[in-house]
């Protein structure tokens, strides 16, 4: 049974192929292109669910793909894919309607967590007891005013409307890599630095991974019921939709 359409618009041949392994083996009808003109042509002559747009193309910018993109059929979600990250870019196309950015290169797991995201809306709501209990401890995933934009697989960043960034992880690619256990900050960290950890998560077998800073920053405040929150949202399956916090910051220019 066909989930949904997705066209994918990058010039790399492994990347297309992947997309179609990837997303076709569950389900969904995959088509292709090189072009960002000939992305825009077939949009507005076929009705898609998803674009997946790479960044650089050969012709015209992903980022002017997504503008036209959203305009010809404002029903289609977007997600770009680069091998060339910017928090800046990310923020732009966050603002032009992005559903996703993401970097390349991605594992299978991350790409199928992320088209079940733009595909499953049903997931997008929690429980009225839960939003009451931790309201100030978890972030809605799409956030029109304040949206979040992916650093690396498995980690988030977002401005507020303070000028601090909320950074943090997303419980659903970490649980990918077995039962999580709990979040566990770097101790004495009072200053962050982009790629370098700040914290680490543990799996229920012992195993930590780290999680990388997308910024240079200030440590402002960390959450204090990360852990907490944590079980409640595993243990109810009530990740869809919204993201664990695990740090406010103010972002410093690079040293």
């Amino acid at each position: 049974m066909e989930k949904g359409r997705i066209l994918v618009l990058d010039d790399d041949p492994v990347v297309t192929l992947s997309c179609k392994r990837i997303l076709g083996a569950e389900g969904y009808s995959i088509s292709t292109v090189e072009k960002g003109d000939d992305a825009l042509n077939r949009l507005a002559k076929e009705d898609f669910d998803l674009l997946i747009s790479d960044v650089r193309l050969p012709d015209i910018s992903g980022m002017e793909v997504l503008k036209e993109a959203r305009i010809i059929k404002p029903q289609t979600d977007v997600v770009i894919i680069t091998g060339y990250p910017t928090l800046e870019d990310a923020r732009e196309s966050t603002k032009l309607g992005a559903a996703e950015y993401i970097e390349k290169p991605f594992t299978p797991d991350f790409m199928l967590n992320v088209a079940k995201k733009v595909f499953d809306t049903r997931g997008w709501i929690l429980r009225k007891a839960f939003i009451d209990e931790f309201r100030d401890y978890v972030t809605p995933l799409r956030d029109r005013e304040n949206p979040v934009i992916f650093y690396k697989e498995g980690t988030w960043a977002r401005p507020t409307k303070d000028g601090m960034w909320e950074i943090g992880c997303d419980l659903r690619y970490w649980l990918l890599s077995g039962d999580l256990m709990y979040v566990e900050y770097i101790k004495g960290i009072d200053k962050l630095n982009a790629g370098q950890p700040f914290a680490n998560i543990y799996s229920s077998s012992g195993q930590a991974r780290e999680l990388l800073s997308p910024m240079n920053a200030e440590l402002r405040e960390i959450n204090t019921k990360a852990n907490d929150v944590m079980v409640a949202m595993l243990k109810d399956h009530l990740s869809e939709g919204w993201l664990l916090w695990l740090a406010k910051v103010f972002p410093l220019s690079a040293q």
